[in-house]
Order: structure tokens, then C-alpha cells, then sequence
């Protein structure tokens, strides 16, 4: 049985105030508007995490909270990491091998170049993730702790935002 893999830049951020260190960068409207909109899109497409992977920066966390009302999920299913802050993808790769073989869906919402990086180890797809935009990603393993950078995964999809809306 295949696990697919959701990759999730974190909605738009704001870079209004100077002195806010980038960590703590809050969204902005239209970040608050495209998390949802993006959410909602998973669950027509019927993709339901059962756990969500999740930068410990404000805009990551505040992107996944947008989402979990829409996508109808406990924030039970979340878990905060510090070293998925402006990660490279090695990084990415210990946390989600990390994680139970019972979750069929992992959402990672993270930050780039890490996640495009992921992207192309995990598919040998280059892609372009900007704000907000999901991949999916299916990957040909049983358990989460078979995914390594030479599992061949096969890129399924790619959401942005500004191409949802014009539709």
C-alpha cells in the first residue's frame, strides 16, 4: 500500500513590521484567505491527513490553524517541530520517517527552498511552490520509516492559489 505525502508552504506572510524577528512573521490577509481556500481543495480531492507535520514558525502554525476548521480535524493531529524551521530536506525526511505506519497521509507545511528541494529528491520533479501551494506526492512505501531520499515517489499533483482562483 502506497502513503502519500502532502507538501504545504505556509500561506503568505507579512513583512510589514521590521523589527519582528522572521520567526514571528504573522499572515496576511490574503494568507489568511488562501489557507483555507487550500484546505478545502484537499477535501475535494480527498485528501484527509491523518497527521500533520508542522514548522514551529508563527505563519506555519497559523497556516495549519486556518485549515483544521475547513478540513474538519482536532489539532490533536499536529505536530510542532523546531527543526522544520527553514529545514533542508534531510531534516524534513527524519520527521516524517519518524512518524506511525498508521497515518496513510502525511500534510507537511513548511518553508522553502527545503520543501522544493523534498519535492525533487522524493519525485525527481523540480517544481515551484509558492506561498501557500500543496503537492502530492505518492510514495511507494508500506511504513513511514522506509521513506529515504532514494524512495521514487511520483508527483501526482501541484495546487497554487492564484491558479485556483482564476478558475
Amino acid at each position: 500500500m502506497a502513503k502519500t505525502l502532502l507538501l504545504m508552504r505556509h500561506a503568505k506572510s507579512s513583512w510589514k513590521e521590521d523589527n519582528t524577528k522572521d520567526v514571528d512573521r504573522p499572515l496576511t490577509k490574503r494568507g489568511k484567505k488562501d489557507a483555507p481556500m487550500m484546505a478545502r481543495l484537499l477535501k475535494k480531492e480527498n485528501l484527509h491527513p491523518d497527521l500533520i507535520l508542522c514548522s514551529s514558525a508563527k505563519r506555519s502554525r497559523h497556516t495549519v490553524r486556518a485549515m483544521l476548521e475547513e478540513l474538519e480535524l482536532s489539532d490533536e493531529i499536529v505536530i510542532e517541530l523546531d527543526n522544520l524551521y527553514l529545514a533542508e530536506p534531510q531534516a524534513y525526511l527524519e520527521a516524517i520517517h519518524e512518524q506511525s505506519e498508521n497515518a496513510h497521509c502525511i500534510l507537511v507545511v513548511g518553508h522553502n527552498p527545503g520543501l522544493e528541494a523534498l519535492a525533487q529528491v522524493l519525485s525527481d520533479s523540480v517544481i515551484s511552490l509558492p506561498t501557500a501551494t500543496v503537492a502530492e506526492i505518492k510514495l511507494p512505501i508500506k511504513k513511514w520509516s522506509d521513506l529515504n531520499e532514494k524512495t521514487e515517489g511520483k508527483l501526482e499533483n501541484v495546487w497554487k492559489p492564484k491558479e485556483l482562483k482564476k478558475k
